[in-house]
């Protein structure tokens, strides 16, 4: 149910076409033509809406958040367009619809790269027209025909746009997504619960005893981080080869050896991660909520409970900053998409990072006692 919940809040409508408002200043037959363009081109209309207006029409609908850009043709666009001079298409997005500008801005920076490569053949011909003395009205038809030449010409031979397909494995392939985010979260929750069993809060006395037989609080700490580890991590890829034929996923080559790569170098970021809040924190009841909400940030960001891609787009952008998500998604290349390149590196830096961070916090504390 809170999936459910979560989901509806995060998944847009996709059922709304991206509406668009075209303030035509030049009134020409070229800038109908680029209208038929950019509305038919790439099989756009299904996805955006445009509606031809007044500039003071496109502000108000801006304002009332009805449009999600307008564009403006200025006025002597065609007349500059002849002369050589170069030709600008403003675009006005909405500041509550970023994604959406953001898209329709692409669109338009291509629709004018289609313009520039255009307008450099017309005004070639244009010129010849001139000195073969053709009346005005003869040489201005030759000059639109072939500006549509060329501009139909730059459009078929690229797209008018950048597309990119997105899979949503929790729905595409819903038995293997959930029994691989099952197996993470419990392999997480393994990691969080052997932790905890194993802190033992000393008193003074037994503090200053093992610091007299050279134990400092690091090496007890990192005892902790490598008996939960070794515990842990047999038992999680025992549960993975149980699971494994259930599912049946294709897993070749050396990929079996990537998997056992991410997900140790994803059970020590974590722990470390633990340990990390252990040595900032002084209290063992404020560590064991910190931890909690430690542990379920990290499943939340990887992916393993909601999928990323019902993820805002800021959020996704930072995603590559955390390791679960990082691990996670690697872990998807390889089981779900039979991925056989891996790119450790990202994941390796955020492990190495975490020991110094854990080794300075560490040294610190020492010195202030």
């Amino acid at each position: 149910m809170v999936f459910v919940i979560i989901v509806s809040f995060l998944l847009p409508n996709e059922s709304q076409p991206i509406q668009l408002g075209l303030v035509d200043n030049d009134q020409s037959e070229e800038t109908q033509l680029l209208l038929e363009m950019m509305t038919e081109a790439s099989e756009l209309g299904s996805y955006i809406q445009i509606d031809s207006m007044n500039e003071n029409e496109a502000v108000q609908a801006v304002e009332n958040n009805q449009l999600s850009s307008y564009i403006i043709f200025p006025e002597y666009f065609t007349k500059h367009l002849y002369q050589g001079v170069s030709v600008e298409l403003p675009v006005i997005g909405n500041a509550n619809q970023p994604i959406r500008s953001q898209m329709i801005n692409e669109l338009i920076e291509s629709v004018a790269r289609h313009i520039r490569s255009s307008q450099a053949n017309v005004l070639t011909i244009n010129h010849y027209a001139k000195e073969m003395q053709l009346s005005d009205q003869e040489r201005n038809a030759l000059v639109f025909e072939q500006f549509k030449e060329f501009v139909f010409y730059t459009i078929g031979r690229d797209r008018i746009i950048n597309e990119q397909q997105l899979i949503n494995q929790a729905t595409n392939n819903p038995l293997s997504y959930f029994s691989l985010a099952g197996w993470f979260v419990v392999l997480t929750i393994w990691m969080f619960l052997m932790y905890m069993l194993l802190y033992k809060e000393e008193r003074k006395k037994m503090q200053q005893r093992l610091a007299l037989y050279g134990v400092s609080e690091l090496q007890q700490i990192v005892a902790k981080v490598i008996t939960s580890g070794l515990f842990v991590f047999p038992l999680a890829i025992g549960l993975f080869f149980i699971i494994q034929p259930f599912v049946q996923w294709e897993i070749q080559g050396l990929g079996i050896w990537r998997i056992l790569l991410i997900s140790g170098m994803y059970s020590i970021g974590f722990l470390i991660g633990l340990a990390i809040i252990e040595r900032i924190i002084a209290s063992y009841r404020l560590q064991l909520l910190i931890q909690t909400f430690y542990t379920i940030a990290i499943l939340l960001l990887s992916g393993a409970i909601v999928p990323t891609i019902y993820f805002p787009q800021e959020i996704q952008k930072g995603l590559t900053l955390v390791f679960s998500s990082e691990a996670f998604h690697w872990l998807q290349e390889i089981m779900l998409k039979n991925r056989s390149f891996v790119d450790i590196l990202p994941l390796l830096g955020m492990m190495v990072a975490s020991i110094f961070i854990l080794l300075g916090f560490s040294a610190i504390k020492e010195r202030l006692r």
